[in-house]
């Protein structure tokens, strides 16, 4: 399922190289690359529009991961799903390889934690209250950040040329992750609201307070 879903985002994003590629000029060489780090790994293309100018596209994907963690002394089973697609500007100041990029990104960026009820006494504390949390008691929590972002940054390589090409990528997608959570059971009551809303802000304070997606990435790619 999952080698499924990441095909399905892979070919959607390969619309925008496409698209790159029909828009440009032809006298210019265009560039397939693949690239490693922060966001992920992907591929992407890029076309000189001028010897200072080019554009580009990509896609970038961590895919989905899940696991266990612990968050404000709460134990969550948690679910991660990160990819990126992105177009970008990439003007070359200096007629050299060094160049400032701008850009915008959509982002699917969304942390999932449930935290379930074991029984068998076991107290949680949510909020800064204790409860012994049943079968049907929980706590859900989402973090995610915005759909839409703008991008600025800097890097090397992607300049018009031929042959193999190296690039690397230092930046940021600009924006403010946002926190939800649903209490089940007792945290789902109106008495329970309130150490749910205390749970939040301490959430908040921690893994909500992220700003900016980095990137840092490396790229090696070929012009022709």
């Amino acid at each position: 399922m999952m080698s499924l879903r990441f095909t399905r985002r892979l070919s959607a994003a390969a619309v925008v190289p496409v698209w790159l590629l029909a828009c440009s000029s032809a006298a210019q060489a265009g560039e397939a690359y693949l690239q490693l780090g922060l966001p992920g790994f992907g591929l992407g293309y890029a076309h000189a529009l001028s010897p200072g100018l080019t554009v580009r596209g990509d896609f970038t994907t961590l895919g989905s991961r899940e696991g266990y963690r612990t968050e404000e002394g709460i134990n969550y089973r948690g679910k991660l799903k990160s990819d990126r697609t992105g177009l970008f500007l990439d003007w070359f100041l200096f007629s050299g390889t060094f160049r400032t990029t701008l850009g915008v990104t959509s982002n699917n960026y969304k942390l999932d934690l449930d935290a379930a009820g074991r029984g068998a006494g076991e107290v949680t504390v949510v909020g800064g209250t204790s409860y012994n949390l049943g079968a049907n008691d929980g706590l859900n929590v989402q973090v995610k950040f915005p759909r839409t972002t703008p991008y600025l940054g800097i890097g090397w390589g992607h300049q018009a040329g031929s042959g193999f090409r190296f690039a690397a990528d230092i930046g940021a997608s600009l924006g403010k992750t946002t926190v939800t959570a649903v209490g089940r059971g007792q945290l789902g009551s109106a008495s329970g609201q309130a150490a749910v809303d205390r749970e939040i802000e301490e959430i908040r304070r921690g893994v909500g307070d992220l700003r900016v997606l980095p990137q840092l990435s490396v790229s090696l790619g070929y012009s022709f």
